[in-house]
């Protein structure tokens, strides 16, 4: 299974619907987003494309009624967790928080096989140890609307190859 996992969109809709539109053209079956959403109609276009939407909060909330409203009338294409989200795709035990500091925490448990967050807005790939001897991944997107980066991002990742590749939003 391929998804697509983006994290910081600050309510910049169009860039998430643009990374959403490639991840689905390049196979993805589902989106990951990793917090700090701001407002539901960040979503509205990137739900048009037909992928199902898991997200969590951010540090910027935003409008949290509207979103679980949206999420609520959304016949389960939109999931909106809360904090953190435990997700199972693919037989892959997946964490999503907003913050690296948790997300690393949690990979460091081995109770996942992969852990995303967000937050930085710097993407990041790395294989975490874990306590039970092995390694979990932790990603991080970073930006997919580019605030404070070099450039705006996102990551499609293969669970079945458990790889990941940082892409690069497309321009819109």
């Amino acid at each position: 299974m391929k998804v697509c996992i983006v994290s910081d969109s600050h309510d910049r809709g169009p860039m998430l619907a643009a990374a959403v539109a490639e991840a689905r053209d390049a196979g993805a079956e589902a989106v990951i987003h990793c917090g700090d959403l701001i407002g539901a109609n960040t979503l509205k276009a990137a739900l048009g494309l037909g992928l199902v939407i898991h997200a969590v909060h951010g540090n910027n909330l935003g409008d949290l009624v509207a979103i679980a409203r949206l999420a609520h009338n959304s016949a389960g294409q939109f999931h909106y967790h809360g904090q953190d989200a435990n997700l199972t795709f693919a037989d892959r035990r997946i964490f999503v928080t907003h913050y690296p500091h948790y997300g690393r925490a949690m990979a460091c448990t081995g109770d996942h096989d992969l852990v995303c967050c967000g937050h930085s807005h710097v993407p990041k790939l790395a294989q975490q140890d874990n306590i039970l001897g092995g390694t979990t991944w932790l990603v991080n997107p970073g930006s997919v609307a580019g605030l404070g980066a070099a450039a705006a991002t996102w990551i499609f990742a293969d669970l079945a190859a458990m790889s990941f590749e940082v892409r690069l939003t497309p321009s819109i």
